[in-house]
């Protein structure tokens, strides 16, 4: 029998509030909120990434994110500075503190989460992520042939509604 969109749609929607909720438990004792957290996993690589990009893969609303960064700023994880490739954007990056932070945060997690993940053996959840890959990757080329852009972070990204300030000088609230 066929299954109806919504029920997969309440599925998933209950396994990540759910699935939040937990994580968020965790984060509580280092006073992180999930988004935060995910920012900051999304930002473990060296090169730092753009603030449109950013937003699509944390799946915030621009502006959300700009006021999650800005938190980051002021507590030293993270920093800004200008895209060398391209003036117009803003890369944001770790600070050593904010490489810390991240690796804390993410055995903490881990421990609580334990591998695998809960309610799953490890090759049910080996067959699992590949799944939902697949289906995030299907509605998002929907999405795109749609129209709709994907993350929700607003259409092309100039200057990610941050001034700059100079060549090679950091720029937002801070380093």
């Amino acid at each position: 029998m066929a299954r109806q969109p919504q029920d997969l749609l309440h599925l998933l929607t209950r396994a990540e509030r759910l699935a939040a909720r937990r994580v968020q438990s965790v984060l509580d004792a280092f006073d992180c909120s999930v988004d935060a957290w995910r920012v900051l996993d999304l930002l473990s690589g060296d090169e730092g990434r753009n603030m449109t990009a950013l937003a699509e893969d944390a799946a915030l609303p621009a502006p959300t994110l700009t006021k999650i960064v800005d938190q980051l700023v002021d507590q030293n994880l993270v920093f800004r500075r200008v895209d060398p490739t391209d003036r117009r954007r803003v890369l944001v990056q770790l600070t050593p503190r904010g490489l810390r932070r991240r690796r804390q945060l993410s055995r903490a997690v881990r421990a609580d989460w334990g591998p695998p993940s809960p309610g799953f053996t490890e090759g049910e959840e080996d067959q699992l992520m590949p799944l939902l890959g697949r289906l995030s990757g299907a509605l998002a080329s929907d999405d795109d042939r749609d129209g709709g852009g994907g993350g929700g972070s607003g259409g092309e990204d100039s200057s990610e509604g941050v001034t700059t300030t100079g060549a090679e000088s950091p720029v937002g609230r801070g380093r």
